[in-house]
């Protein structure tokens, strides 16, 4: 196996070095990496984008419920001007006036409010913030997500690249095929049929090679889309299909180190630390509160008249009768346990991707070097068959079928390598954190 992979990479690398040679590069065409391409899409993707809307609007919440903790405080300056009606309050005197003033009353007071027992005010701060974290999770989820997305387009194009200048390869190779076809009637060796076999060979590849041209401007397209850069924006890969080896991985300890990385397990663990937060507030409802108030300042009929006066005060609060409280720690219980059920079977889902992407792998790889040493024989029964039709020994129906196995063996090395590097791009998502290890797990060198 590892001698046939060694031949795949020569085979494939002057396969993929060749391109250039036979394909003008684009003028004013964009020479995008891997890496630009991920940056791209992540500063243009609207699920990345609203994400990060979410994680401010969770600070907030957040900010609102310390609020609840922290000091109170306001500055009152109020004029006022009035009469009263003594007769209403119950003041009758001889010779007094029914209403009494105006009366002018000047005043400026400073008002404080301090919690300092709250038991459900702290809970509902540790469960905010839990929200916000588990917002932050979910907006690495989606950066995640976009990172495999753009690789897998990423990828598509490297693909369609590659099998174009496969199809490029054939087209060469038919026309000197041809033009053999051609020398050896001149020469008399063979006939008119065997020129027109060559002839509708190499009309087939180029067709192919149409066929692929328009494939790699499609997977460009696409490209391009999701980069949120116009479609017509021309594009010139920079990173070319090429195999990498795989280093083995456990799956247990794997997977271990899977649920710490993954951004959408650990936001569900963050939800459902804050919904047990949220509980705690909930029973901490009928428990007793203690709250700090005071107030200073000045009074007086007018300006110069005004004295300083204050008030501190502390309020005790307990609540004897609640009944929404008990609904309330019901919807948070049901919660607690619809979450619960996400959690197992997103820790299910975790392992199935890592299992499968593993699976994947090695039979890729192994698909890699079939494919390779099926490309080197046809390779060799092309040549074969070439030198006995330029022989005479034969009519070139050998060199016409030993082009068609050709092509599909460059076919299958290409489908073969796109698989394994997909399935590369599969263990680096499961894995987690791809955004920080895509560059080791899938190359961008």
């Amino acid at each position: 196996m590892i001698r046939a992979l060694r031949s795949y990479r020569q085979l494939f690398v002057i396969l993929t070095l060749a391109a250039p040679l036979v394909a003008q590069t684009q003028q004013g065409a964009l020479h995008l990496t891997l890496q630009e391409a991920i940056q791209r899409g992540l500063k243009a993707n609207l699920g990345v984008l609203v994400a990060e809307t979410r994680v401010a609007e969770s600070t907030g919440t957040a900010e609102r419920r310390q609020s609840l903790l922290l000091p109170h405080v306001r500055i009152d300056a109020a004029i006022a001007e009035q009469t009263r009606s003594l007769a209403a309050m119950g003041i009758t005197l001889p010779g007094a006036p029914a209403v009494a003033g105006p009366l002018s009353t000047y005043e400026t007071r400073a008002y404080a409010d301090q919690s300092i027992v709250d038991m459900q005010a702290l809970h509902g701060l540790r469960s905010a913030r839990l929200a916000t974290a588990a917002t932050k999770s979910d907006y690495q989820d989606a950066r995640d997500q976009v990172v495999r997305g753009i690789a897998g387009l990423y990828l598509a194009a490297q693909s369609a690249a590659a099998q174009e200048a496969a199809a490029q390869s054939s087209v060469e190779k038919a026309q000197a095929l041809y033009k053999l076809a051609a020398d050896q009637r001149d020469a008399g060796v063979a006939n008119g049929i065997d020129v027109l076999r060559a002839q509708v060979q190499l009309a087939n590849e180029r067709q192919a090679l149409v066929q692929a041209r328009n494939s790699v401007k499609s997977a460009l397209l696409v490209l391009a889309r999701s980069l949120g850069m116009p479609p017509g924006t021309p594009i010139e890969l920079a990173n070319k299909l090429e195999f990498r080896q795989t280093q083995t991985v456990d799956v247990e300890s794997a997977l271990t180190a899977a649920l710490n990385a993954r951004a959408d397990y650990q936001s569900m663990a963050k939800q459902r630390e804050a919904l047990g937060e949220q509980l705690r507030a909930s029973r901490a409802r009928f428990l007793p509160k203690f709250f700090a108030s005071g107030n200073y300042g000045a009074i007086g009929q007018t300006v110069p008249s005004m004295r300083g006066t204050g008030l501190i005060q502390g309020t005790l609060s307990f609540t004897v009768f609640d009944r929404d409280r008990e609904g309330e720690a019901k919807e948070i219980e049901a919660r607690i346990q619809r979450i619960d059920r996400q959690i197992n079977d997103v820790r299910l889902g975790i392992e199935q991707e890592l299992r499968q992407a593993l699976l994947n792998i090695d039979s890729a790889a192994e698909e890699v070097a079939v494919s390779a040493a099926g490309l080197d024989l046809a390779e060799k029964e092309l040549d074969l068959a070439k030198l006995r039709f330029s022989e005479g020994v034969t009519n070139n129906i050998e060199v016409v079928n030993a082009q068609d196995s050709y092509s599909r063996a460059q076919r299958n090395s290409i489908v073969a390598l796109t698989q394994h590097s997909d399935a590369r791009i599969e263990l680096a998502r499961a894995l987690g954190n791809i955004e920080a290890s895509y560059a080791d797990s899938f190359g961008d060198r």
